[in-house]
């Protein structure tokens, strides 16, 4: 098999253990004979990064090959190809049509999924490796929970849970029939005993919030006279360092590519987890070590220490912020711990050699006898038998697209049923046309009711700037037609967030008309629930703000009659158009629905946002008044701008060169 991993995330170094684990499946598959590929990315990109890296790679007698703002080297058998420019997606596309795999295996290493997307639209079987809950879209666990995201998990061919908790999560919470078979493998040959009562430190590794920062430091304070070390590592952000810092007995020690080097030195391993760790790695690593383990009762914890003691009560993370910290991990809300349990345990483990030596034995023997039954042939066997369903067959995975002539035949039942289903797994490209060759920063432009993409095409030949102009285009119109529109706006800008994902890598800018203006405005504020970048300038045009809309009660929907009356007095459709009952047949379905996203449309409260808005309108627009364009000035904290045009509600097409050129200079002054 051709088999390619999509890392999301440092292949190597790297010292996370889903990182690890990866590398490790990855190299065991090509030591089977398996042509093996991986693609995966720095941590942080730029020409000072991409140096670093380069630094890293020498140090450890690796000399890469350097095009094209990536490196490549030899591995174990391994060809990795790791990113260190900001065209991650596009390279790994790219090493898709070069490779042509037979099998892609994408994790949750990737949680914004910029990367499972495309190998979705390949025509590879993909393989998902769950290897953490909180990156799961889904179920009580998860940080930032997506519908667009969890369809999009359904469309893989297989998914693989790192433990049987994980397994059982992603069936119970998304229906998922998941699996467990070993995936996190560990290096060849039997590891030494290293635990010794007289060992130098209690240890913790990538303390941080959700893995139980706070009873670290609690136990650090109750035992002053004992030495403590931490290796910071993925989540340990500039709080948790100083936090660490100030506590005189316990010492920072830096990642290491030798985990030995690290456990010869500890005395007891602390994994406080406050979230539902999948399994652990670092758990199985110290106990086969004979390194005692002290370890929450959380998650799939107890699979990893396979009845052993220590295995400690915590109360676990219930509910994330909609942000995340310098360091990318969601925010939690940490409830306060009990650490009696675990000061107990520690100080038994301390003061009791006997003790001490009894858990050490025990520890070893149970991760040997499960290390001799670990081996890659499980997961090998499972992708030799994963099949491409007939709904991934064709040139684009996971979209059906019926002929007209088959989907006439349906009964209108099956059209709406095919309809939403399409909807559900429209690929980020479908909602951003041109996005992707885009050469430079982004307008995301966003239509009026019943607009599509071809509402914006003149502005990509006339729009100056160093803006690249991309239309979006919701369901139910032009290339999306047979999709099901949208008919309320949080579902709407859910689908929005999660198909924009994968184009947030630069500089960008929203543009919304009428309708177009609110799902701007509130895609940016998903975007920043999400802790993901916002756009350098928001401008919303031919709209109210939406404080207008607090405590709004909808008014129903209107008759046939009514609607098309409103869109005669509004003027953004030829009369021709309105008359002629074949068109309405076309263009209605898309444009009531639009009418219904805006007029169901209800503000909630929230603090304004940081970046600049500019409220355009038209001087002889019926509906909106200078005072509507005016209030926008409270949804944002930086700087603001009302400009007016010639023209009514459409002014965008009636005064085109001069909104352009205005539009050009905000952007310029903004950017």
């Amino acid at each position: 098999m051709r088999i390619l991993l999509a890392q999301n995330s440092l292949y190597y170094p790297a010292h996370g253990g889903g990182d690890k684990s990866n590398r490790l499946l990855l190299e065991a598959l090509a030591a089977r004979g398996h042509a093996c590929r991986a693609v995966a990315r720095i941590p942080v990109f730029g020409p000072a990064e991409h140096e670093r890296y380069l630094a890293d790679l020498a140090a450890r007698g690796v000399v890469p090959a350097v095009a094209d703002g990536a490196v490549a080297f030899p591995l174990a058998g391994v060809d990795v190809r790791v990113v260190t420019n900001a065209g991650l997606r596009s390279s790994f596309t790219a090493q898709i049509d070069e490779f042509q795999p037979n099998v892609i295996l994408a994790s949750t290493d990737d949680p914004p999924q910029t990367l499972l997307e495309p190998a979705l639209r390949s025509p590879a079987r993909v393989v998902y490796l769950a290897r953490a809950t909180l990156a799961l879209p889904f179920g009580p666990d998860c940080a930032f929970p997506s519908e667009a995201k969890t369809e999009r998990l359904r469309a893989a061919d297989r998914v693989v849970g790192v433990s049987e908790y994980v397994a059982r999560y992603i069936r119970e919470h998304a229906g998922i029939p998941a699996v467990h078979v070993p995936i996190s493998l560990l290096e060849g040959g039997v590891p030494a005993p290293l635990g010794r009562f007289e060992n130098e430190f209690v240890l913790m590794v990538n303390p941080c919030a959700v893995k139980g920062i706070d009873i670290f430091l609690a136990l650090a304070g109750a035992f002053p006279e004992t030495p403590f070390a931490a290796v910071p590592t993925w989540g340990t952000n500039q709080r948790d360092r100083a936090a660490l810092a100030g506590r005189p007995n316990i010492r920072l020690l830096r990642p290491v590519d030798d985990i030995d080097l690290l456990l010869v030195r500890t005395r007891v391993l602390l994994v406080p987890s406050l979230w539902a760790e999948a399994r652990s790695r670092i758990v199985l690593e110290a106990m086969l070590r004979g390194i005692p383990v002290l370890a929450s009762d959380v998650g799939g914890i107890p699979e990893a220490k396979m009845g052993v003691p220590y295995l400690l009560p915590v109360t676990p993370i219930a509910h994330y912020r909609p942000q995340v910290d310098d360091q990318m991990v969601p925010v939690p809300e940490v409830p306060p711990q009990d650490i009696a349990p675990w000061r107990d345990a520690l100080k038994r483990l301390l003061c009791d050699a006997p003790h001490y030596r009894q858990i050490s034995r025990a520890s070893r023997e149970a991760a040997l006898r499960y290390a001799e039954t670990l081996t890659v042939a499980p997961f090998e066997s499972l992708l030799g038998g994963v099949d491409i369903p007939a709904r991934r067959v064709g040139s684009h995975a996971g979209i059906l697209s019926p002929n007209a002539a088959t989907f006439a035949a349906l009964s209108p039942e099956k059209r709406r049923l095919l309809a939403l289903r399409l909807r559900q797994r429209a690929p980020a490209a479908s909602w951003f046309p041109g996005a992707e060759a885009a050469s430079g920063p982004r307008l995301f432009c966003f239509p009026y009711a019943g607009g599509g993409a071809a509402a914006f095409a003149p502005w990509r030949a006339e729009a100056r700037g160093p803006f690249s102009v991309c239309p979006v285009l919701f369901p139910g119109r032009e290339s999306r037609a047979a999709e099901a529109p949208f008919t309320r706006i949080a579902p709407l800008v859910e689908a929005l967030a999660a198909a924009i994902d994968p184009y947030l890598d630069r500089p960008f800018a929203f543009f919304g008309h009428s309708m177009g203006a609110a799902v701007a405005f509130e895609l940016a504020r998903a975007l920043r629930r999400r802790g993901r970048p916002l756009p350098a300038m928001l401008v919303v045009s031919a709209a109210r703000a939406p404080q207008f809309r607090r405590n709004y009660t909808p008014p129903p929907d209107p008759s046939e009659p009514q609607f098309l009356e409103e869109l005669r007095r509004l003027g953004g459709l030829p009369s021709e158009a309105l008359d002629d009952p074949a068109v309405l047949r076309a263009i209605l379905p898309a444009l009531s629905a639009d009418a219904a996203v805006y007029r169901r449309y209800v503000y909630a409260e929230d603090a304004p946002l940081p970046c600049p808005i500019r409220a355009y309108g038209g001087a002889a627009d019926p509906n909106i008044r200078p005072e509507h364009l005016a209030a926008w000035a409270g949804q944002t904290s930086a700087s603001f701008a009302v400009r007016a045009f010639p023209g009514g509600h459409f002014f965008l097409h009636s005064a085109r060169p001069e909104l352009l050129a205005a539009l050009a200079a905000d952007l310029e002054r903004a950017c």
